[in-house]
């Protein structure tokens, strides 16, 4: 009897620890980690693999972006979920839209000035106003178990060197499984103290992404494609462009499975929901100041201003996900975003 209880008791200081290695090495995984990985880039990894780098434009760059941007950006299964070029030659994809840059915040009309347009130069890309997004510090770059912070500040500087506005923008990436990816941008635009600034109706923002190729709802041939766009309404593919809803979804097949990504608007954003800017051809954002456009009113009907000294939040998060909006539970998962 003794030996039986002494030899429980060596398989217990056996196994307890090997248990605790197991446990301790399981939870381990659930981890995002932010490191520097040139002057100009930071390097987002979850689970050990590559989410995505942050590209950022600071003023000794020459040439430089024209705004910050993620890209690549990697999926369930490290699927590329967006359009690799104008950053790689990008075999076989739409050589269009040299602003289109994986994924960014921008707009065409911020006090007359356009943030949003590039142009093609011999294949130097810059913009067509001569504005920029300009980096200017970090306020915090945190990895951690479950989640990962980067927080940042930026100059929207005209060509001539003139601060038009300030932002400060904030990416919290979620430790998730291999099966999807999850992320929230927020974002804070202030006006100078000194005089106001107008976010003028334009169609051409805000905050973007271009999917992968293969995702597009039409391919270069003008042929139908594979992919798919849902809506929060039920609106699907051609009736979603310019259209309001809480949340939006583009679906399609990438290196032979389906995956998607979402993007889902506050509701306590300013003009929530938001209008929705989604082309058959990859081009993915949302845009609450494109009134004139998406629903046929006057010029400048959706202007929105922001009074001297003071500032507009923007918050979205984006879903990335394998199958369709359905089998994804699109929807439950904009619940939880609305009530955390």
């Amino acid at each position: 009897m003794k030996a039986l209880v002494s030899r429980k008791l060596l398989e217990r200081r056996i196994l307890l620890p090997l248990f605790l290695i197991l446990a301790q090495a399981a939870f381990a995984t659930d981890r995002v980690d932010i490191q520097m990985l040139t002057n100009n880039a930071l390097r987002i990894t979850v689970n050990g693999k590559l989410f995505t780098d942050y590209h950022f434009t600071n003023e000794l760059q020459t040439p430089a972006p024209a705004r910050p941007y993620f890209c690549p950006v990697l999926g369930p299964g490290d699927s590329p979920m967006t359009r690799q070029w104008p950053m790689e030659p990008g075999e076989g994809e739409e050589h269009d839209h040299p602003h289109h840059r994986g994924l960014w915040y921008g707009h065409a009309s911020v006090d007359g000035i356009d943030f949003w347009t590039d142009k093609n130069t011999n294949n130097s890309f810059v913009s067509v106003s001569g504005a920029r997004v300009v980096h200017t510090k970090f306020l915090e770059i945190k990895s951690g178990d479950q989640s990962g912070v980067i927080r940042s500040t930026d100059n929207w500087v005209t060509k001539d060197g003139e601060i038009v506005c300030t932002d400060e923008r904030a990416l919290t990436v979620y430790a998730r499984p291999d099966s999807e990816r999850l992320f929230d941008f927020d974002i804070t635009l202030h006006a100078p103290a000194n005089k106001p600034v107008v976010l003028g109706d334009e169609k051409d923002g805000t905050i973007a992404v271009r999917v992968a190729e293969s995702m597009r709802l039409t391919r270069k041939d003008k042929s139908h494609g594979d992919g798919h766009i849902v809506q929060s309404t039920g609106a699907r593919d051609a009736e979603t462009w310019g259209k309001r809803a809480d949340w939006c979804d583009y679906s399609g097949p990438v290196n032979g499975k389906t995956v998607g990504i979402a993007i889902f608007d506050n509701p306590k954003n300013p003009r929530h929901p938001t209008w929705w800017h989604v082309r058959d051809y990859g081009l993915f954002a949302a845009n609450p100041v494109g009134v004139h456009f998406f629903e046929n009113k006057p010029p400048h009907a959706g202007d929105l201003t922001i009074a001297p000294g003071e500032s507009i939040t923007f918050r979205y998060r984006f879903y990335m996900h394998e199958g369709d909006d359905q089998q994804a539970k699109v929807a439950d998962h904009y619940k939880e975003y609305c009530q955390p």
